[in-house]
């Protein structure tokens, strides 16, 4: 059944915001769906997207909301952005209400799995007698489950790693280690170099502090780097796909670094008030159920470490062939799940 969906966004920094509402965007114009995708600041999507829009997306200015006549069959705020007034008034005058969903953060504390699904009614404002629904991403069955497309899969396992790294112009060494590093600015990138020292390898780096304090640096024995572009969302996938270890950060890179299968370290967004020290450890409570305890105690030692939440000292690189192993069990786990699109689609459908 093909619906009308108007999907807002309001982009912070960093591109995650962007990068969830585009590959959401993507994935249900890919299933028939009908998208006004609505943003403040749409410029990511030049190299985000430099194929173009697809068929069934509209990118609209947000301040155009505040104009238009017509609202979708399914309202879509990401992240609490907090929907136009107006907007919000023609919603309510609609003779068949829309769907309304709140689109949350992703997490995997406890409150997640009992938060999913819960209804707000709205009893006061330009929204009253509307009723919106909180829909949040997880991990688990009692979750909205993670961004992944139908075919996401069946392109990785035919992902030729060798051609796709020289179309890019990067060139690996005989016998060298291929890591990936996308971080906010981070103190502790001088001694993550110290403990990937020993062994060949070459960082392909994304853009943003990590790359300015790079050439700053004088970096050990056996480690040298390059520094990338922007990549569009497909090419960002192939990187994770190619490299050996993936360091990645915030909501959008970090769920595709689980579906690349490969070892990963996660930089959270750092929170004044400290909340990101106990989104970290839940995580890490649910990925490292059932690893043998001497890796997990040192991949959960390196991760506090890289978050600001724990001491470098006597922190090694945990074994990354043991760190594949889990990589590739916890990937097949997760696919196991209904997607977050399929997920979105049963629930609209439901309770159409």
């Amino acid at each position: 059944m093909e619906l009308r969906w108007d999907l807002f966004c309001r982009v912070i920094d960093n591109f995650g915001d962007i990068g969830v509402s585009w590959r959401l965007a993507r994935d249900l114009a890919a299933r028939d769906q009908q998208i006004r995708l609505w943003i403040d600041d749409a410029s990511a999507l030049q190299w985000m997207a430099p194929a173009g829009i697809p068929p069934r997306i509209e990118v609209l200015d947000w301040r155009d909301s505040l104009h238009t006549s017509e609202v979708g069959d399914v309202v879509i705020e990401t992240f609490g952005c907090e929907l136009p007034e107006a907007f919000l008034a023609l919603m309510a005058e609609r003779s068949v209400p829309p769907r309304w969903i709140n689109l949350e953060y992703l997490s995997a504390e406890s409150y997640v799995e009992r938060s999913h699904r819960l209804a707000s009614p709205q009893f006061s404002g330009p929204a009253r007698g509307l009723e919106k629904h909180f829909f949040y991403p997880g991990f688990t069955s009692r979750t909205g489950g993670l961004l992944r497309e139908p075919d996401l899969m069946e392109r990785q396992a035919k992902f030729d790693r060798t051609a796709w790294l020289a179309s890019q112009g990067i060139k690996r060494h005989a016998g060298e280690r291929l890591l990936s590093l996308f971080a906010y600015p981070n103190p502790g990138l001088p001694q993550l170099l110290e403990r990937l020292a020993g062994t060949p390898t070459l960082l392909l780096v994304c853009p943003g502090d990590a790359q300015q304090t790079l050439r700053s640096l004088t970096l050990p024995a056996g480690l040298r780097w390059q520094a990338l572009p922007y990549l569009s969302q497909a090419d960002y996938d192939h990187l994770l796909w190619a490299c050996d270890l993936n360091l990645v950060r915030g909501e959008d890179s970090f769920v595709r670094a689980q579906w690349a299968a490969r070892p990963m370290i996660w930089q959270l967004y750092p929170q004044p008030d400290g909340a990101h020290a106990p989104k970290l450890e839940a995580f890490l409570n649910l990925w490292l159920r059932g690893v043998e305890p001497g890796l997990a105690n040192s991949i959960r030692g390196l991760w506090r470490a890289w978050n600001g939440l724990g001491s470098w000292d006597n922190l090694t690189l945990p074994d990354l062939s043991a760190q594949q192993v889990h990589a590739e069990r916890w990937c097949d786990e997760l696919a196991f799940q209904a997607d977050l699109c399929s997920q979105l689609l049963g629930f609209v459908r439901e309770s159409g």
